[in-house]
């Protein structure tokens, strides 16, 4: 397998007005009317963005962005015009709002970490004792986070701390309650038809100019959200096993046990080729199960120049 991979970009586009860099997109701002986002290959996790970049991974996770956005813009609208290139993704520019919808059908990740820790509230929901780790939850609950400014972690707040500062007004957030059930029952329903059971993700919503509110970033994708699989679920559980899952969790998993969370003081482990190929073809894995379809490998000889050449050609014909 090839290890070209995109790490930063640079480009310069017509009428391109500036740039923002999240931990694994980059988005450019065209005359403040469209917005041209650029999935890398960097790799995120505990906030932290690693040394190393994973192949293929930014196509991976605009692919499965872009699929999904198709299969719910009946029930909620998003802000996607077109994918010129597999890493790339153009919009109508949004004004974002700055907490991030996440949502659990299961007590899982972050969420068992804190239960394990004594915890029976979170974001000021309550959370029913006696579960275990990877429990279902009676209903889902909606854990907000406030969106990190980059370097720092994101928070978990509550819904109520979110309308009293002002972050979201009351009546925008009922509408990102409302399009985040939605989301998650038809990500629930996809999952399911793939003999998966997507645990939990996360949301981002933002407004148009027009004002109004979209579905933005990604969705459903292993970066943002965490599958099981259906086929021996029950049967885990009821024997205390781990679960068998696709997601991220399982990079964190590593980190963890070479004593990295990204607290002060901790240096991320070196990460060998070796380890790097395994979580591209993790990466690869995880699609060609949430999507249903092949996975086909783009030409990254070049990445730069082919994504360069395919958004100037949008661009050209659409501006």
């Amino acid at each position: 397998m090839s290890l070209h991979t995109l790490n930063k970009t640079e480009f310069n586009f017509p009428n391109q007005k500036s740039v923002y860099r999240g931990k694994v997109r980059e988005v450019y701002n065209i005359d403040d009317e469209l917005l041209v986002m650029v999935a890398t290959d960097r790799l995120s996790a505990f906030d932290v963005i690693m040394p190393r970049q994973i192949p293929y991974k930014g196509q991976i996770l605009n692919q499965i962005a872009a699929k999904m956005m198709r299969a719910t813009e009946d029930i909620v609208p998003n802000w996607i015009l077109a994918t010129p290139d597999p890493n790339v993704a153009i919009g109508h520019l949004c004004e974002p709002f700055k907490v991030e919808m996440v949502i659990r059908g299961y007590l899982s990740g972050h969420a068992a970490r804190e239960y394990k820790a004594g915890k029976r509230t979170l974001c000021g929901v309550e959370m029913p004792e006696g579960m275990k780790e990877n429990d279902k939850f009676p209903e889902p609950i909606i854990t907000p986070a406030t969106k990190a400014e980059e370097g720092s972690h994101d928070e978990d707040i509550s819904r109520e701390d979110i309308i009293d500062k002002g972050i979201v007004s009351e009546e925008d957030y009922r509408i990102l309650e409302d399009y985040t059930q939605k989301l998650f029952a038809r990500g629930t329903q996809l999952a399911f038809e793939r003999g998966l059971i997507l645990v939990d993700t996360k949301y981002e919503f933002g407004k148009t100019k027009s004002g109004e509110i979209v579905l933005i970033d990604e969705i459903h994708t292993p970066d943002s959200s965490r599958y099981f699989y259906v086929d021996g679920y029950e049967e885990r559980q009821r024997s205390g096993e781990e679960q068998k899952q696709l997601s991220k969790e399982f990079v964190r998993q590593w980190l963890i046990a070479n004593d990295f969370q990204g607290k002060d003081g901790q240096v991320v482990p070196e990460m060998s080729d070796e380890k790097v190929l395994e979580i591209s073809e993790r990466y690869i894995e995880l699609y060609e199960n949430i999507t249903g379809d092949e996975f086909v490998k783009s030409d990254v000889s070049d990445i730069h120049r082919r994504i360069e050449g395919n958004v100037n050609a949008f661009l050209r014909e659409n501006i």
